[in-house]
């Protein structure tokens, strides 16, 4: 359906953007009463920020075609993040351009003293994150006398940010009689008291469907051993090649591991976390919006506010800690009716917290290996094949030199050429471990709880070798992962190789227990494999240690019992023990007199 009527200079903006219809939440901020507050729930990408400022032109510019003379800010929209107060201050000046608005942008990490000489020049609208604009109201620079609308977007990421305070002193420095719009993906308990106290006979408005997923974003969780997490990712990007594709890790150490090993394997990958500039962050962004990088590896600090229309493609390397986690990162894609992909990578030791994450979040997850090395070239041979290029028309000057090059060459030599080249500009993919066909394939494991049962005792492997033949030369060790973080000897055995840098056949005899497995060693690596293991364990990655054999008796020390002498020698032999008192304990002992009934004193 078109935009409902709305002010002229709006209307001519929405048209100029290739605006035809309204967007859900669009469309219900403007049935929306006029002159009433707004609680309104929407999902990430759901164009929120049109919406607000399509609700507040009627109290901003009522009847009149133009803003006045830009004195005191008229509307306040505060919003968590710089890129997100960036995004939204982007959106709000196309939207009012035709009405002669002035917007001034009061955001962390930027230059206080000309966002001062801003304010004090006059402004219609001032978009900021909560510290910076309290900071500016504390300083004097900033009248909220004036103000008619104030706009809360992310409410909900603000008050988990710490930024309460902040906000109350902004909100209760207000004039009582504005109109409060206040937009959060959920409406938790501090929400509605922060709407109770700050917003008078809101209109409650809630656009999300609790009971599906967002339809533009297609879910999948990916199995690997824990070891092959980076190789995934790197298959991942291959795979689908994204034109923009943005990578989560939990860490700004993650992040910068990740990045350099996508670097090193010839990505064009930007990095972006809490502790860059914010230069350094906006030229990381400017450089996946203008095509120049394919690939951002991100802390969380990116999952809201960040507006990338080619971006078709998000990996979560780590697990989300929560459910509004896992939402709010996805949301980054399938954003504007496009369609996007959500990608979980999963080591096979979190696959139970996976699966309840998605249960939370009541999505429809599609369960599957990570994409293979041949599967991978085949769709770079499609690539190839369908590519545009082959099927443009070739100029004059193309034409001559392609007579030159097959003047010396047969076709065939050409068109091998081309394909080295082509495949010369693409990274190789990572050979990985193929778990199709697995007992993982069947789905996801109904979660029996912490009752499981009796132990099943131990699995045996013998390192998937049919040569082996037992050793008592070898050594054992243990990993502190069993049955019941899924453990596997088909991704055990190159964990442990990498951690312990040996080969397969260095490995004996595996055994899974539920909380532990304990593997053997060969005499000849296992020196190497001690000190490897040391190193790995220092740098933060698994502990292996050192373990006695399974079912062995632990060795019992020489000599008499310390809490027990030795028995004498030629002495009876024990019998039952006699019933009734005892003839040792007949009487009173004999050091002891017996016991005399005292007279009462009188």
């Amino acid at each position: 359906m078109p935009f409902p009527a709305t002010h002229p200079a709006l209307a001519r903006a929405l048209e100029a953007q290739g605006y035809a219809e309204p967007t859900p939440v669009q469309a219900a901020v403007l049935a929306a009463p006029l002159n009433t507050d707004l609680l309104v729930s929407a999902q990430t990408g759901s164009g929120k920020t049109v919406a607000f400022g399509l609700a507040a032109a009627g109290p901003l510019l009522g009847e009149a075609e133009r803003f006045d003379r830009a004195q005191a800010p008229l509307c306040l929209a505060i919003a968590p993040t710089r890129e997100l107060a960036l995004q939204v201050s982007r959106e709000l000046t196309w939207l009012y351009a035709a009405a002669g608005a002035r917007v001034v942008t009061c955001v962390g990490g930027m230059d206080a003293r000309q966002e001062q000489r801003a304010l004090s020049a006059g402004c219609h609208i001032v978009v900021g994150t909560p510290g910076r604009l309290r900071d500016h109201l504390e300083r004097g620079n900033l009248d909220l006398g004036s103000l008619k609308v104030v706009v809360l977007d992310e409410a909900d990421e603000m008050l988990d940010m710490g930024f309460r305070e902040d906000l109350e002193e902004i909100l209760d420095s207000t004039p009582a009689e504005r109109r409060t719009f206040l937009f959060s993906a959920t409406i938790a308990k501090d929400i509605a008291a922060l709407a109770k106290r700050y917003q008078r006979d809101a209109v409650r408005i809630d656009t999300i469907r609790r009971d599906e997923a967002h339809g533009d974003i297609e879910y999948r969780a990916v199995r690997v051993a824990p070891n092959e997490i980076e190789n995934a990712v790197v298959n991942l990007l291959r795979y689908f090649e994204s034109p923009g594709a943005l990578i989560f890790c939990a860490t700004r150490e993650r992040v910068r591991h990740l990045y350099g090993a996508l670097r090193e394997r010839g990505f064009s990958a930007v990095q972006l976390s809490g502790e860059l500039s914010q230069k350094e962050r906006a030229d990381a962004l400017q450089s996946l919006r203008d095509g120049h990088a394919r690939a951002c590896v991100a802390t969380d600090v990116a999952a809201r506010g960040l507006d990338l229309p080619d971006l078709g493609l998000v990996i979560h390397a780590d697990l989300p800690s929560n459910t509004a986690g896992l939402l709010h990162r996805s949301g980054r894609t399938g954003r504007a009716g496009k369609k996007g992909v959500s990608v979980v990578v999963v080591p096979h030791t979190k696959r139970r917290p996976a699966e309840r994450l998605f249960a939370v979040a009541n999505l429809n997850v599609e369960w599957s290996g990570p994409p293979l090395a041949e599967e991978i070239r085949a769709k770079d041979q499609q690539r190839l094949i369908d590519d545009p290029l082959l099927n443009e028309p070739p100029s004059p000057e193309e034409l001559e030199l392609a007579g030159k090059l097959l003047a010396d060459r047969t076709p065939e030599a050409v068109a091998a050429a081309l394909i080295r080249l082509h495949r010369s500009r693409l990274p190789a993919p990572e050979e990985m471990f193929d778990d199709r066909g697995s007992r993982d394939d069947r789905g996801p494991r109904p979660d029996r709880g912490p009752d499981r049962g009796p132990s099943r005792g131990p699995s045996l492997d013998h390192g998937s070798r049919a040569d082996y033949t037992p050793n008592g030369d070898n050594t054992w060790f243990r990993l502190p992962v069993g049955r019941s973080k899924n453990a596997d000897p088909k991704w055990l055995i190159p964990l442990i190789c990498r951690l312990g840098h040996v080969t397969k056949k260095d490995i004996g005899l595996i055994k899974i227990f539920d909380s532990e497995t304990k593997f053997e060693i060969t005499r000849e690596a296992e020196p190497r494999f001690r000190e490897a293991i040391k190193a790995a364990g220092e740098a933060g990655d698994i502990r292996i240690n050192p373990a006695g054999a399974p079912g062995a008796a632990p060795p019992r020390a020489a000599g008499p019992r310390p809490d027990r002498g030795p028995r004498p020698e030629g002495g009876p032999p024990r019998g039952p023990r006699p019933q009734g008192p005892r003839p040792d304990r007949a009487g009173p002992p004999p050091h002891k007199k017996p016991y005399k009934k005292r007279a009462p004193n009188g």
